[in-house]
């Protein structure tokens, strides 16, 4: 479900190194979360930059984050679903309307262009997921920016993706599961 490009080792370790002043303020802490969460952001950037971190193409977008609670680790993830059952037979309330969700561009799911919302109703279904995720994993903080920070970043980040996997694997694949819908 989750991977890291392998490919885009260097470019990630650039992108750390540059944005190092982002780490500011974790460096020393004695727990790994805030660094960790700093690091997965750098590993997701926007759409339109390749990402050192790729995902399903159920997945929208995934956040990791500290706990105000407790200062653990949780993550917010937003995934494409399938109607809901309750709307999926009969589906008298169309109206005939020819009611479309998630549109797909070579198999990946998009958000519908202005000329798709200007000529078929959209109904896009979708999953939040908010969760704790487990950070015994992750490496030590480093002390300071001098102390392999590209290097410990990529190491959380492959702690992050294997939990995420592992949380969020089995939902994506019961998604898979679903007959696909118009």
């Amino acid at each position: 479900m989750f991977w890291v490009e392998r490919a885009k080792a260097a470019e990630y370790g650039g992108r750390v190194e540059s944005h190092v002043g982002e780490f500011d303020g974790v460096f020393g802490d004695i727990s790994p979360v805030g660094f960790a969460c700093v690091a997965w952001r750098l590993a997701v950037p926007p759409v339109s930059i390749p990402g050192y971190v790729r995902w399903h193409r159920r997945i929208l977008d995934v956040t990791c984050a500290r706990s105000e609670w407790d200062g653990t680790l949780t993550t917010r993830v937003s995934m494409v679903s399938p109607w809901p059952a309750a709307l999926d037979w009969p589906r008298d309330w169309t109206r005939d309307r020819n009611w479309r969700g998630w549109p797909s561009v070579l198999g990946q799911f998009v958000h519908p262009t202005a000329r798709d919302l200007t000529t078929t109703p959209r109904l896009r279904a979708s999953l939040l997921v908010e969760a704790p995720l487990p950070f015994e994993g992750l490496p030590p903080t480093p002390e300071s920016p001098a102390d392999a920070v590209a290097e410990t970043a990529r190491r959380a980040v492959a702690v992050l993706v294997r939990e995420l996997d592992s949380l969020l694997g089995p939902i994506v694949a019961k998604l898979d599961e679903a007959p696909a819908r118009r």
